[in-house]
């Protein structure tokens, strides 16, 4: 039990450290640099993956159930990574999530490479 506290502690941490710190004041939100000018709200795309990816995929994408999803970005195009949520892969079934949150984090996805 304490193992898995503490496991579930560093990776929050971990992942909240990611967020922050980065000087810009743009809302959490990529200034788009090398993605085409678009934008990905990271904050609202890590609260969609921790209410519907997390515990196949673990709190800070390194796996569990599901496959590591750490550089995922570098296998997949972001179309790639939306079909896969709405529609499957593997034995991976579609998740129920509205077009406008699979875009936001299969955006967020393809640029953690």
């Amino acid at each position: 039990m304490k193992k898995w506290l503490l496991t579930m502690l560093f990776s929050t941490a971990l992942v909240l450290g990611a967020c922050g710190g980065g000087g810009d004041d743009n809302g959490g939100e990529n200034s788009g640099g090398d993605n085409g000018g678009s934008t990905t709200d990271s904050a609202a795309a890590e609260e969609i993956y921790e209410s519907n990816c997390a515990s196949c995929h673990g709190a800070d994408l390194s796996g569990g159930a599901g496959p590591d999803l750490t550089a995922v970005g570098a296998d997949y195009s972001a179309d790639e990574i939306a079909d896969i949520i709405q529609n499957g892969k593997g034995s991976m079934p579609a998740q129920d999530v509205s077009d406008e949150d699979t875009q936001t984090l299969s955006n967020w996805l393809a640029e953690n490479n």
